[in-house]
């Protein structure tokens, strides 16, 4: 009997839920006129006296619009984006390494040991065949050097797509992993306009300079990558910002560059030594202390290159017609 009392009590409460809801949304509580749903603001008003029934409204839709069937397919997603910088691009599971559940709580001894297996198992399907292998650990190195030298995240995704090619073009045979991996972070670099110097990169790699600058050349020229010779103004920044010097000292090494960029110094120098030359000559003429030694730590070059390179861009500023 009180079941049955209850049950009926709940659907007497339904009804009349229902029904306010429905009065609500088809009426005007004040003037009983139509009500009509503003989606730009979040507001249900209206029509007759313009009273606000409703405001702040969640919109469940989309933040993206759809033309048409084939579109919304194309739009419609769950969960994160994909992304290159995995290996199976981010669409399997991840299990936390911490056994402690969502609310940071401990796990028992007998779900730990669930856990590992989970990972054990999840870990070995993760990678079904060698050359899952190979590009897991391809991109775990990608991702440690990156992260080494500071590149942004545009750079890691470009040398991961970078390395993909390489593998299924078949180019990794009598090559390492590492030296591949290397060289698509620095052409990667480079593509981006935040190019790092090979020096930098060796200390980073696990692999030679010489084996990194050979397999670079290799992959540039079997992907048909565009790669543009490193211009010295973008180190310019860097080396300012290391070195802690003001805004003008970096606008006048910039200054020293496009000159000799003008007079064709720049030819056949490398673009470090250049830029490591235009920052410290920058710096003595704009008043400001710093030495070939710090120049040359920050730069990673040589005291010599950097007096060379000196002169040679004071020589081409003073060459400059008078205008």
């Amino acid at each position: 009997m009180s079941e049955h009392t209850l049950t009926r009590q709940q659907r007497e409460e339904q009804t009349e839920s229902t029904e306010s809801t429905e009065s609500t949304a088809t009426a005007c509580p004040e003037c009983s006129g139509s009500l009509v749903i503003d989606d730009e603001h979040g507001e249900t008003v209206c029509e007759d006296c313009g009273l606000v029934v409703e405001s702040d409204e969640i919109d469940r839709g989309p933040e993206w619009r759809a033309f048409d069937s084939s579109e919304k397919d194309e739009k419609s997603r769950v969960g994160a984006p994909t992304t290159n910088m995995m290996h199976d691009k981010g669409l399997s599971t991840n299990i936390d390494w911490r056994d402690k559940d969502a609310y940071g709580n401990s796990l028992s001894g007998k779900q730990r040991q669930k856990m590992q297996r989970l990972r054990k198992w999840n870990e070995r399907f993760r990678t079904r065949d060698s050359k899952e292998r190979n590009l897991k650990q391809a991109l775990g190195e990608i991702d440690r050097m990156a992260s080494a030298l500071g590149l942004p995240e545009n750079v890691r995704e470009t040398a991961s797509v970078i390395y993909r090619r390489a593998l299924d073009e078949d180019l990794l045979p009598g090559r390492s992993i590492e030296g591949v991996s290397t060289a698509s972070v620095y052409a990667a670099a480079r593509q981006a306009g935040v190019p790092r110097s090979l020096d930098e990169i060796t200390e980073v790699s696990r692999v030679e300079k010489s084996e990194i600058a050979r397999t670079y050349r290799y992959v540039v020229r079997e992907l048909g990558l565009e790669v543009r010779p490193a211009d010295p103004e973008s180190y310019v920044p860097r080396f300012a910002s290391s070195l802690e010097l003001s805004d003008e000292a970096e606008h006048r090494a910039r200054q020293l560059l496009q000159n000799a960029k003008e007079q064709g110094v720049h030819s056949g120098k490398s673009p470090v030594g250049l830029a490591a030359a235009a920052v410290y000559a920058a710096a003595l003429l704009t008043n400001e202390k710093t030495t070939q030694a710090a120049v040359s730590e920050v730069a990673d070059i040589s005291e010599v290159t950097i007096r060379n390179r000196y002169h040679e861009l004071l020589e081409a500023e003073q060459d400059l017609p008078v205008a």
